[in-house]
């Protein structure tokens, strides 16, 4: 068990949730239970999964929590384009957004890699 807030990819996810957050604020009102919460979810789920992984004792269950959080930053990348397209964002925010969950998402592959073990390793 590691202490999570450590983690410079923690830290990462931590920073684009209240990104997030902050963006998703001057959304229409219709969206509060739509887009808006959607995006808030994903980007909360991705450093709730790196803490809940941290606290398990098998490295088995720490790759699954990391592969889950790479999952929700897809899926922020996808409703960002979303919210972009639908003028809900500016496409300088919404890029700069994507910019940080693609550097989240590199760092959450390059976790997994080396939580990953070699073939020849048994």
């Amino acid at each position: 068990m590691q202490n999570f807030r450590k983690l410079r990819v923690w830290q990462r996810a931590h920073a684009l949730t209240l990104a997030i957050y902050r963006s998703t604020k001057a959304f229409p009102a219709i969206e509060r239970y739509g887009l808006s919460a959607q995006l808030r979810s994903a980007a909360i789920s991705i450093a709730a999964n790196i803490a809940e992984g941290c606290g398990h004792a098998s490295d088995g269950s720490m790759r699954r929590h990391v592969q889950i959080a790479t999952g929700s930053a897809c899926e922020i990348e996808a409703e960002l384009l979303v919210a972009r397209e639908l003028e809900y964002i500016s496409a300088a925010a919404a890029d700069d957004l994507i910019g940080q969950v693609v550097e989240l998402r590199r760092m959450l592959i390059t976790l997994l890699k080396a939580m990953t073990p070699s073939r020849g390793a048994r």
